[in-house]
């Protein structure tokens, strides 16, 4: 597992940067995304955003976050920019990494919220270190991606992608596409993966594979033991990419905008792929730490995360490398994540996985032990 790394990002460095979302363009593969097609729901329509109250805060917010170090610097700069006076200090880490650390703090708090890593299969389960707590702009979303269990205020998803390194792929001869591309003998050690049992992504990418083939069916079980044998278990979700992009590894089993910041950056042997058989998002929220040492600062961090007109901002920083859950935030133009439109989507059963993650985790345990040793 990846160690903690703890990043104190000062007032005074982050009123250096210019205002939020007057960044420099720049030039984009592809045009501004449509928001991801939402799973059937009976919802009505989400309501109208609300203008953010913008309260006069200041003082300290200790944020836990399994972000990428971009999205990070895109929130402390946006959020600085309303509210200048909160000092913001980030721990980074895996989702499995800080909710045990939070449990282990649980007597004397450190941390003031997450951001990140929160799922929508999560249910109850980390229901003893978070408040019942959501952001009011939480209604706001699109169908089918509000609160699941009343702790996490939903803001973005995370699609499954695979990064593929395109140098290694020509130098092997293969074409990868779908899921019956990454079975092939000559990847056998080169495809990187986080660990489902702590890792958000991993988990996502599990999830998807459930979605492709069957939820907990047969059939996918079979495709999970036929891949085993070409997969590499790494300590931490970023490492899929980065790896990937160094040359260690021909394919990530990964999440869209932590590796299209590789590509924004520069990296030019790298390829988003997502399976041809199917893709689907897993959405992700920000919690309230229970009897955290700052929760006005916290909520207020949580509500800008969650409003349109925060993830208007944080999309026009990034130059729209996250999808966000509030029906009302506006893509900027020029955005580098693949338009909606050109993704074939597959729907997850969402309540399904919640209730069965921990069988499903046993079972994929189980099988691994049994094909890897």
């Amino acid at each position: 597992m990846k160690k903690f790394l703890a990043l104190v990002l000062a007032v005074a460095m982050v009123m250096a940067i210019a205002a939020c979302g007057s960044k420099p363009a720049a030039p984009a593969p592809a045009p501004a995304p449509a928001a991801p097609a939402a799973p059937a729901a009976s919802e009505a329509a989400p309501a109208a955003p609300a203008e953010p109250e913008k309260k006069e805060l200041s003082g300290d917010l200790v944020l836990y976050s399994t972000m990428t170090e971009a999205d990070l610097d895109a929130l402390v700069t946006c959020f600085n920019e309303v509210y200048p006076d909160i000092e913001v200090e980030i721990v980074n880490g895996s989702a499995g990494e800080l909710t045990t650390r939070i449990r282990g703090e649980a007597a004397a708090p450190v941390g003031d919220l997450v951001w990140g890593g929160m799922g929508d299969s999560d249910g109850d389960k980390h229901a003893d270190i978070f408040e019942a707590w959501v952001s009011e702009h939480d209604a706001e979303n699109m169908p089918g991606y509000t609160t699941p269990n009343g702790l996490y205020s939903m803001e973005h998803l995370s699609t499954v992608v695979f990064c593929v390194n395109t140098e290694l792929e020509k130098e092997l001869g293969l074409e990868i596409d779908s899921y019956e591309d990454l079975l092939d003998p000559k990847l056998k050690g080169l495809i990187a993966t986080a660990d489902p049992n702590s890792s958000s992504s991993a988990w996502n990418n599990l999830s998807n594979i459930m979605a492709v083939f069957g939820h907990d069916s047969d059939e996918a079980w079979a495709y999970i033991e036929k891949l085993m044998p070409n997969l590499v278990i790494l300590g931490s979700s970023s490492a899929c990419f980065k790896n990937v992009q160094s040359g260690e590894y021909v394919v990530g089993l990964t999440y869209e905008d932590g590796a299209v910041n590789l590509l924004k950056d520069g990296a030019t042997n790298l390829r988003l792929q997502y399976p041809t058989d199917g893709t689907s998002a897993s959405a992700f929220g920000s919690a309230l730490i229970k009897n955290g040492p700052n929760p006005e600062n916290a909520k207020a961090m949580i509500d800008f995360i969650c409003s349109a007109e925060g993830q208007t901002a944080l999309a026009a920083y990034q130059q729209g490398t996250l999808r966000y859950t509030n029906a009302g935030y506006e893509v900027p133009e020029g955005a580098w994540l693949t338009p909606s439109s050109e993704i074939k989507w597959v729907e997850r059963d969402v309540p399904f996985l919640t209730e069965n993650k921990d069988q499903i985790l046993e079972h994929w345990n189980d099988l691994y032990a049994k094909v890897v040793g």
